[in-house]
């Protein structure tokens, strides 16, 4: 996620440079053209109307593709909250039963410390899967070593951890740790995790319409090839021809540029410094319920680098 106010122009120019090579071969081209053969020149009207029509396309698919971005960063605000609720009641729900003869002080110290690492383990699970990152070893600190092996061998694999938290709670339901209505409230919370995971799931695997991916870049090359055409006329009256070239590159930038804001937005799960910053959710989410168990040796919270953070 980029956090800082302003951009490094190189930086910018990388993302629209094939753009911009476009714009420059095509302006180049016409002023030559126009100085040999005058009749190659268009009447401006032509890349206003295109213009004008352009703009409202990028603005639809870019505010589209930010109610994506937002949604996906709203999903994952959810996951926080939730999994912090999970945790809470697993450690005050154990706690609760102290008084019971069935009581076992281990035993419930193991059962809080092992929930609550396996829902560490499901947002890093989560976050990995969401990105297509195979660094699985970050969970292993988390997981027993044959759930490990047995994360390993499944697909959806924050899945099967889900799974493993329901079955160690009806587990901690039959052995006393748990008791009375404990499970239906926790229950409800592994409903939130699952239900932000399938919206997760649902901005990963359905794309934008790419209707409007590809023609947006269409009608945006079609536009910086005409343009040069429409300018030249009028700057050759003027006696400045020669400018159809930079004024033809900042235009074809402008646009480009509003494009490419939308493009890279449309997918916010791809560990770009535009995406949401799924490492810092998470970090945050390991910080805060490791805390909840009284450790100590927390991870660092990671710090904004170069103004982003992943």
């Amino acid at each position: 996620m980029i956090l800082k106010r302003r951009f490094d122009p190189f930086k910018v120019l990388q993302y629209v440079r094939g753009e911009l090579l476009l714009a420059a071969t095509f302006a180049v081209s016409t002023f030559l053209l126009h100085r040999w053969e005058p009749l190659v020149a268009l009447p401006f009207s032509i890349a206003a109307t295109m213009g004008g029509a352009l703009a409202i396309f990028i603005g639809f698919r870019n505010n589209n593709a930010y109610n994506r971005w937002w949604e996906a960063r709203t999903l994952w605000g959810g996951v926080v909250n939730s999994s912090r609720v999970l945790a809470r009641l697993v450690v005050t729900f154990s706690d609760s039963h102290a008084h019971q003869p069935t009581y076992d002080r281990a035993r419930s110290e193991a059962f809080k410390r092992e929930m609550v690492h396996k829902i560490i383990a499901w947002a890093h699970a989560l976050r990995l899967q969401l990105r297509g990152q195979n660094t699985w070893d970050e969970l292993k600190p988390f997981l027993p070593d044959d759930e490990y092996t047995q994360l390993l061998a499944a697909q959806n694999r924050p899945n099967v951890l889900m799974q493993l938290m329901g079955h160690r709670i009806y587990q901690a339901m039959a052995d006393g740790t748990l008791g009375g209505f404990d499970s239906f409230q926790m229950e409800g919370q592994l409903l939130a995790l699952a239900n932000h995971q399938g919206g997760c799931d649902r901005i990963k695997n359905t794309p934008l319409l790419r209707q409007y991916h590809y023609f947006t870049r269409l009608f945006l090359q079609v536009f910086m090839v005409l343009l040069p055409f429409c300018l030249v006329g009028d700057l050759e009256k003027m006696g400045i021809g020669w400018a159809v070239v930079p004024l033809a590159m900042i235009i074809a930038f402008v646009f480009a540029v509003i494009g490419k804001v939308g493009e890279v937005n449309e997918d916010p799960f791809e560990a770009r410094i535009t995406d949401v910053p799924l490492t810092a959710i998470c970090n945050t989410i390991e910080r805060d319920l490791r805390e909840m168990l009284g450790e100590q040796d927390l991870p660092a919270k990671p710090q904004p680098v170069d103004g982003y953070l992943d």
